[in-house]
């Protein structure tokens, strides 16, 4: 029963990992690393799939997605966390704590679908390579990311909402780092039925998608085992690998907290195997994307060399004191020359000779421009 409808508050209080100074300073230093890389790298990701032609293909389009997710998933947590290690303020607003729940399962189910579409996307390359590029179309990506994030979204906010109409009469001391669904019912005063049976239809989704996951691979195993060459087979597997790391890195976490049996430190086991999808995945994510896949690394570098070559070029417009436009250069290079010339080695460019006919074909457009 809610017997206090008139109290009204505006704060919870969050309690993190219990240590000593000296290691909330360590803890604080380790969470700082963690979402700087995971930042960082995911923002690499996505900016690499954005800029290289190569990569745009559904595989990358969805790890695009991915590494989108988690930026916003990690974002909307451990900030939070690294300012309670430092300053030993656990204090969150009621506003700030729902718009934290909101996040973390609109962030927590989207990478559960994610992975689902990326499983069955490998599943279709490998085991129906002739349909693969008339299903797996632009229009058919770009539908089924929208399908996925509206219903994610619109999960979420619901979820939000009747968590936000509960009272919570009787303490406010969340027993988590962050305000996560199973402390806040638990701290709740009201009748929470009705939201654990929502939340056991959200776990059956879950559920359902690892299951979809494990069966696409069962079936990816069974129709690379039937090809003869090894080499084939190894490339198969490979373009499979970083996916089902990943699978498992966001996965078992969650299955072990489920499973293992409840003790005196449950709580305390459960804020560490929390850490690992809220913090590990999403920084291990890029890294497993990044050293498992040759795709990515010649994006990678032909990005770089890209960059060098344009600097070294418009460098070289500024010593002769030839005036351009900013990007005119990379632009006349691709037109005149085409793109492989953007991954030429900037040290064998004659860059006197390259400013000099930058600087006639800009002429040359221009004066085109100017007739037409």
């Amino acid at each position: 029963m809610n017997d206090c409808v008139n109290i009204t508050f505006t704060e919870f209080y969050l309690t993190a990992f219990s240590n000593s100074r000296i290691n909330e300073v360590l803890i604080f230093t380790g969470f700082l690393f963690m979402y700087l890389l995971a930042v960082v790298g995911n923002l690499i990701i996505i900016a690499l799939v954005c800029s290289a032609p190569q990569l745009h293909t559904p595989m990358y389009f969805f790890l695009c997605n991915l590494s989108s997710v988690d930026v916003i998933y990690i974002s909307a947590i451990l900030p939070n966390l690294l300012f309670i290690s430092i300053t030993e303020n656990n204090r969150i607003s009621f506003i700030g704590c729902m718009t934290q729940l909101f996040f973390f399962i609109l962030c927590a189910f989207s990478d559960n679908y994610i992975l689902a579409c990326m499983a069955y996307d490998r599943y279709m390359a490998i085991c129906s390579p002739l349909h693969y590029s008339m299903i797996m179309t632009r229009k058919v990506c770009l539908i089924i990311a929208t399908s996925y994030m509206m219903f994610c979204s619109v999960n979420s906010l619901i979820f939000t909402i009747m968590v936000s109409t509960l009272s919570f009469c009787y303490s406010r001391q969340i027993n988590h780092f962050f305000c996560e669904t199973v402390p806040l019912l638990a701290l709740s005063s009201s009748d929470t039925e009705r939201m654990k049976i929502f939340t056991s239809l959200e776990n059956v989704f879950v559920v359902i998608n690892l299951i979809f996951i494990l069966i696409s691979y069962m079936r990816i195993i069974s129709t690379v085992v039937k090809i003869r060459s090894s080499r084939r087979q190894l490339k198969a597997f490979s373009s499979c690998s970083s996916h089902i790391i990943t699978v498992l890195l966001f996965y078992a976490p969650g299955i072990v907290m489920y499973v293992k049996p409840q003790s005196v430190n449950s709580n305390e086991q459960n804020k560490i195997l929390s850490i690992f999808y809220v913090g590990v995945v999403p920084m291990l994510n890029p890294l497993v994307y990044s050293l498992r896949n040759k795709e990515v690394q010649g994006a990678a570098r032909k990005t770089s060399k890209a960059k060098r070559t344009f600097f070294a070029i418009t460098s070289a417009l500024r010593q002769a004191k030839i005036p351009y436009k900013w990007g005119v250069s990379l632009k006349l290079l691709v037109q005149k020359e085409g793109v492989n010339h953007m991954f030429s080695k900037p040290e064998n460019l004659d860059l006197n000779k390259k400013a000099t006919q930058l600087t006639t074909w800009a002429a040359e457009d221009t004066k085109h421009d100017q007739k037409n």
